[in-house]
């Protein structure tokens, strides 16, 4: 059992049939065919107990603790994970597939590992920020994966020193100083073409995928060049 899109997707990828269900979010792989919980904040607890699985994969931030504390107490076995930088995602996700029964070292991993171990050393960095939310603004703040992400292409967003992970941040505030690039992922606010860059006119966005940018997964694989194109195309 998921609940964490992330994982729903690299244990479906690494070992076919062992998840009986997920959450209502878990939208990879696309013909994923399991009993939907609800959400990854209110999950149903009961349809999960009743559906007997031997352990449910969590996440420290994307679970609630008092969910997973219920399910312990039901004697229902709880890997909860921890995913601040790439390198740590890598060891969790080791750590997961394993828990879950894969016998090899899933190749996707293997790959997705080596693509960011042969990265080139960024050229010039850039400054940005980067919304998470609108109606209130947030942005990504201190110690996050997708900032760990974005500092290994050289993007440095503006509250990686922030004491929260992800402040509320006036919009006056964030257009000033202006940064290099805004960067709107489509997860978990959709920003989109119509709904994100208008609010800071003037400055170069980067509309990218939150897949790429906030998944710990198979799309590690590709997210060096995913998001590298997405931050190319707001300098033209």
């Amino acid at each position: 059992m998921s609940l964490v899109p992330s994982l729903t997707e690299a244990v479906a990828a690494s070992v076919p049939g062992a998840l009986v269900g997920a959450t209502d979010w878990c939208s990879r792989p696309a013909d994923l065919d399991v009993a939907r919980i609800g959400g990854t904040k209110n999950p149903d607890v009961e349809r999960i107990l009743a559906l007997a699985p031997d352990l449910v994969l969590a996440n420290e931030e994307e679970n609630r603790a008092p969910d997973l504390a219920a399910l312990r107490e039901a004697g229902v076995g709880v890997l909860v994970t921890e995913v601040r930088t790439v390198p740590q995602a890598f060891r969790e996700l080791d750590r997961t597939v394993t828990a879950c029964g894969a016998r090899t070292r899933p190749r996707w991993l293997d790959r997705a590992e080596l693509t960011w171990a042969e990265l080139p050393p960024p050229g010039r960095r850039s400054s940005a920020v980067v919304p998470i939310w609108r109606r209130p603004w947030m942005v990504l703040g201190r110690d996050t994966f997708a900032g760990d992400v974005l500092a290994r292409l050289g993007v440095d967003h503006r509250y990686a020193d922030h004491p929260e992970r992800y402040p509320r941040v006036p919009l006056e505030e964030l257009r000033a100083p202006a940064p290099d690039v805004v960067v709107l992922p489509d997860e978990p606010y959709r920003f989109t073409a119509g709904d994100g860059p208008e609010a800071f006119p003037g400055l170069r966005c980067a509309l990218v995928s939150g897949r790429h940018l906030t998944w710990y997964g198979p799309s590690l694989a590709e997210a060096p060049r995913v998001l590298a194109g997405a931050l190319r195309a707001a300098h033209r």
